[in-house]
């Protein structure tokens, strides 16, 4: 049966061995599969035939997608997350290592409502332990922190935070954050790494969420081995600002279905992991002009 989120909430919760499992997630995919977990009943135990309803509509709100273009795009959006899969190294309440990496999908099924622009979706059974009736070892933020994100890098970025937030800073292996973003093989180097991952987070960490950040890093001999993270809560008046610029920003954007000369959805459903809007309409127009030119 659906679940309508009678609990009134927007409140993500996670085992802090999901939000450190490895995963490649687009934007769009990742606020549509927290639209779904921010339902998820944390009081009671879930299984895996309950259902959770997103609408496009819902999407739209949290500047996902634009009008008129809402359900193509979150259908689209849907079938990709029904391909993506996440590998776990760790028990939900933090138990120590699995004793086999876990690999598995995300959901396991999605129901099209076609008549009503929204989806169905059904978690994986061996994911629902890392979302419900969690003891330890998880954290928990409010989905309108990263609702404004144009980038999949800043949600994983503030959810690796958040987990130390009591602590303020966090240093990270460069090695491991390849593993976990799935970036072995891409921007090789820890310039176009920075460049192309780390500043577009650090950027959508700082305009959309409740923390505040400065990074740097540290060298092993001459190589860059680690990333640190210093970070602390916005003042109160500077997040009431920019919450209620972001309330405006999604207001107008219903207006106006263009950005960089593409249609948003175009832009949403075309953006690989971590791409910002300005990386997919530049990689559009490249693709274009080549095809003219053959």
């Amino acid at each position: 049966m659906p679940n309508y989120n009678t609990s009134g909430t927007d409140l993500v919760v996670k085992s802090n061995a999901l939000i450190e499992a490895a995963h490649s997630l687009t934007v769009a995919e990742s606020k549509l599969i927290l639209a779904a977990i921010a339902q998820v009943r944390r009081d009671e135990a879930i299984t895996d035939d309950v259902c959770y309803t997103v609408t496009a509509n819902a999407l739209a709100d949290m500047g996902g997608f634009k009008a008129n273009h809402e359900y193509r795009a979150l259908k689209q959006a849907s079938a990709k997350l029904w391909e993506q899969t996440i590998r776990i190294t760790e028990y939900p309440n933090g138990k120590g290592s699995r004793p086999r990496i876990l690999l598995t999908r995300w959901v396991q099924s999605i129901l099209y409502r076609e008549d009503e622009g929204a989806v169905e979706i059904r978690f994986a059974k061996d994911i629902l332990p890392y979302l419900s009736q969690l003891t330890a070892e998880f954290s928990q933020y409010r989905l309108q922190n990263v609702s404004g994100m144009t980038s999949s890098y800043g949600v994983r970025l503030y959810e690796l935070l958040v987990q130390w937030r009591g602590r303020g800073e966090r240093e990270v292996e460069v090695d491991w954050l390849r593993y976990i973003l799935q970036l072995e093989d891409k921007y090789p180097s820890i310039r176009d790494l920075k460049r192309r991952v780390i500043e577009p987070a650090v950027k959508d960490v700082n305009a959309h969420s409740d923390l505040t950040i400065k990074w740097g890093q540290r060298k092993t001999g001459r190589q860059v081995t680690h990333l640190q993270f210093k970070f602390k809560p916005k003042k109160e008046k500077i997040k009431l600002q920019q919450e209620g610029k972001c309330v405006k920003n999604i207001a107008n954007s219903t207006n106006s279905d263009m950005i960089y000369g593409y249609p948003k959805y175009i832009l949403d459903n075309s953006a690989k992991p971590g791409e910002e809007y300005s990386d997919v309409a530049r990689r559009l127009r490249a693709q274009h002009a080549k095809a003219k030119r053959s």
